[in-house]
């Protein structure tokens, strides 16, 4: 498995869980036998704050992945895999984590440039793909 793929791996099992924290604070605040039977963030009643905010650092984290996962597999379909590859996917990692750990905390700067950490690995990806770097 090369870096690239490890580190995707680990980003997807990230996002996979991303949705624990909120759940049991949908359980803690309106019960367990309301948490399923509600029909979901949208479906009304309390939610703390610090969850629905990590309930949209999920959901951009979902959105995220659709660039990273693809980027990732393709630069490992054209065997590529450099120092700068490497490094983003990790750095892609570490961001997304702090991202939502930062978001779901309501660290405003600090959650922008934990986007933007990611943001820029995704290039740093791409670009390796298109030979820019």
């Amino acid at each position: 498995m090369t870096p690239e793929l490890y580190w995707l791996t680990l980003t997807v099992l990230l996002t996979a869980f991303m949705w624990v924290p909120y759940v049991l604070d949908r359980m803690a605040v309106r019960g367990v036998l309301p948490t399923v039977t509600d029909r979901g963030p949208e479906g009304g009643g309390p939610q703390s704050v610090w969850a629905r905010r990590s309930i949209r650092a999920h959901q951009n984290a979902v959105e995220n992945l659709m660039i990273f996962a693809p980027a990732v597999l393709i630069a490992h379909g054209l065997n590529i895999s450099t120092p700068v590859t490497r490094a983003a996917a990790a750095a892609y990692f570490a961001a997304r984590l702090l991202h939502f750990i930062v978001y779901t905390a309501g660290i405003p700067l600090m959650r922008t440039l934990m986007f933007t950490v990611g943001w820029i690995a995704q290039l740093c990806i791409l670009a390796s793909i298109l030979g820019w770097i």
